[in-house]
């Protein structure tokens, strides 16, 4: 491991970089003085929200790539050495060995208590899996979410009355969660189950920003944040998935069936624990994103066009209409979801200075495709509605298009404004941050309205 003692302070790194241009500088483009500025204009800024000196320099060189080509390639000639700055450096350089030492501490008391949450109803007789497996779908997030918001309260220090406003929304949706009587196989059971991690999600936004929690570029990294939580968490339970099996091998090689172990332990705790521990390696590691980010949108923006594109000209030529079903609603609505996704990590990953480009047309065309979508899933829910009348889906569908509707237009107009040339990039991030509460609000709206309105059907 690299100290932190050994490594170049931040004017040293900044120096190397400034005579690396020197050395390298062409007579067209910005002097060196100028990009020396907006350097540390881009250090300031990451350093306030949270990163170490190191890592902020790591991160806004690799930003200063967005508009100035020596940049990237100082970026690939001293790649090994920045490599083992970020990897070999302690975990976030959370200062002295001893912070390091009680953060992990930290993490690891509350990934072994969301472990423990989940078997707790248990001492009660409800069991994981079978008839009790609709309240253990409804509490999941209760088991995990509160816990890993608790973690960024302490690590961002909040204050007495954002942690008491925290604990009492987790209370009031712990009560939304559990006060309603479904019958087997209830539709608006399964909506509150699927929405109300939507709605603390917030939550855990709400605790991660800290003290910036009204500033865009603090929700933003919280954005990066939770796409790189989605990846980490991907690649933990592909893990666990492989050690559940080998567990289940060794123990059929010896006669013994340790289904009761995986099913019942080793899944369930594992998979709220995982949540805790893949954040805290985001947290550590939050340089790796400045990376990982641009690389994503790059490859998914394109694939999602063509599937898009696909869908619309099949439909147009057979003039099939949308199948209204549950599963086909809840698909394309998580379809439409995860294209806003690539949108805002697209808008999270880009240099907000750079001039429009090739990349910023096909993130038009990617919401207009979506928008045309959802307008045509939007038609055929409303016309199902006013065929046979209203039930929980319906109506859940309706909203969550309609929300989705504005956003993606609102989105387009803004992304062609700025390829004319007629507005700033940041507009569309600024929309982007100041729309995610609309998500939360209409997910809790589920949760604590659907239940009584549809009596629980």
């Amino acid at each position: 491991m690299t100290p932190a003692a050994d490594r170049p302070p931040i004017e040293e790194q900044i120096a190397q970089w400034r005579a690396y241009l020197r050395r390298r500088r062409v007579i067209e483009g910005p002097d060196v003085e100028e990009l020396e500025d907006r350097l540390r204009d881009q250090i300031a800024a990451l350093i306030a929200a949270g990163l170490a000196g190191d890592e902020a320099f790591l991160v806004a060189v690799k930003r200063m790539g967005g508009f100035d080509a020596l940049s990237r390639e100082f970026v690939r000639e001293h790649s090994d050495r920045l490599w083992q700055q970020l990897v070999l450096a302690p975990a976030a350089d959370a200062g002295p060995p001893g912070e390091a030492r009680r953060e992990a501490l930290v993490v690891t008391s509350l990934a072994i208590a969301a472990a423990v949450a989940v078997k707790v109803p248990a001492l009660f007789g409800l069991r994981f899996g079978g008839a009790d497996m609709p309240f253990y779908a409804r509490n999941a997030s209760l088991f995990v979410l509160p816990l890993l918001t608790a973690y960024f309260a302490w690590k961002r220090g909040l204050d007495v009355t954002g942690r008491a406003s925290l604990a009492l929304a987790f209370g009031a949706a712990a009560v939304a969660a559990n006060v309603f009587r479904f019958g087997a196989g209830s539709r608006t059971e399964v909506l509150l189950a699927l929405h109300l991690p939507i709605a603390l999600w917030l939550l855990v936004g709400v605790a991660y920003a800290g003290e910036q929690r009204f500033a865009s570029g603090r929700w933003m990294d919280f954005v990066r944040f939770s796409g790189e939580l989605f990846i980490y968490y991907v690649l933990i339970a592909l893990g666990g998935g492989v050690l559940t099996a080998f567990t289940m091998m060794m123990f059929d090689s010896i006669e013994m069936n340790a289904a009761w172990f995986a099913e019942g332990w080793l899944v369930p705790c594992g998979a709220m624990g995982a949540v805790i521990v893949g954040s805290w390696l985001v947290e550590a590691k939050q340089g790796v994103i400045e990376n990982m980010a641009p690389v994503l949108t790059r490859l998914f923006t394109p694939l999602f066009i063509v599937v898009l594109l696909a869908f619309l000209a099949t439909m147009a030529w057979t003039r099939s209409p949308i199948d209204v079903e549950r599963e086909v609603l809840i698909g394309f609505d998580l379809l439409l979801v995860l294209v806003v996704g690539l949108v805002l990590y697209a808008a999270s990953a880009r240099d907000p200075h750079a001039p429009p480009g090739l990349f910023d047309r096909l993130q038009l065309l990617l919401v207009v495709s979506a928008l045309a979508v959802d307008a045509v899933a939007l038609t055929a829910v409303s016309s199902r509605i006013s065929e046979f009348g209203f039930t929980p889906n319906r109506v859940a569908a309706l909203g969550e298009n309609l929300i989705l509707l504005v956003n993606l237009a609102w989105s387009a107009w803004l992304y062609a404004r700025f390829l004319r040339g007629g507005g700033p990039f940041v507009a569309l991030e600024r929309w982007q941050v100041a729309y995610l509460p609309v998500y939360s609000v209409w997910a809790a709206f589920v949760v604590a309205a659907f239940p009584p309105l549809f009596a629980y059907a």
